[in-house]
């Protein structure tokens, strides 16, 4: 993934597109921000970890750009979503709403869930097989429907 990052720059950057280039000098910048943290509890980036910064910054740009259309600020609004375009570049296809209801099903399956107590078990059966692919906020609401919560 670092290695695709970094590939991405230097073609950005000899093609003359400042946006590419800004947008992944951010992701390195919080990658390295990341990186230092996760030394610092003396472990390490897995790529799981990268696909949920890169989610993370998705989600605050969708955030922002929601802000600046409601505020008539198009011109804002047009770089964030610009943004949003390239760090999906990065991230795996999500699931569609059946393919997320069939890896629920799965999960609580195989992990032998029963109840509200087991939802843990469940989510973490599901970031390890699906990380970056899913919207974990709106999966565990489903799981918690499910486990009868």
């Amino acid at each position: 993934m670092r290695d695709t990052l970094n590939n991405d720059l230097k073609a950005a950057m000899k093609s003359g597109d400042k946006r590419r280039v800004q947008t992944i000098r951010l992701i390195n910048a919080a990658l390295k921000d990341k990186d230092i943290e996760a030394r610092g509890l003396g472990k390490t980036m897995a790529d799981a970890d990268i696909l949920a910064l890169l989610q993370k910054m998705v989600k605050s740009r969708q955030e922002s750009l929601e802000i600046y259309q409601k505020a008539g600020r198009e011109d804002l609004a047009l770089v964030e979503s610009e943004e949003i375009a390239i760090l999906q570049d990065y991230l795996p296809k999500p699931m569609s709403d059946a393919e997320v209801t069939a890896a629920i099903d799965a999960a609580i399956a195989e992990t032998g869930a029963a109840s509200i107590k087991d939802m843990g078990k469940v989510v973490a059966a599901l970031k390890g097989a699906h990380a970056g692919k899913m919207d974990f906020g709106k999966a565990s609401a489903l799981v918690k429907g499910k486990l009868g919560g």
